[in-house]
């Protein structure tokens, strides 16, 4: 009985070491320039509208 788990533990643990090395590495791959220029629009956009809410509303809101 207990050599039959050890066999069944050794398969388990020599299988998930065959899953973890066929695992191709991830590479993070860098933002191009036109991403970039997107990112800073929309970041833009959003300080814009958050600017003109507070500009338009009757009480004073602090923009921070």
């Amino acid at each position: 009985m207990v050599y039959r788990l050890e066999n069944l533990v050794q398969s388990i643990k020599s299988k998930v070491r065959g899953i973890k090395k066929s695992r191709k590495p991830y590479i993070k791959m860098d933002k191009c320039a036109s991403v970039r220029v997107q990112i800073r629009s929309t970041r833009a956009k959003k300080l814009i509208e958050k600017t003109m809410k507070a500009a338009d509303s009757p009480r004073k809101i602090n923009i921070s």
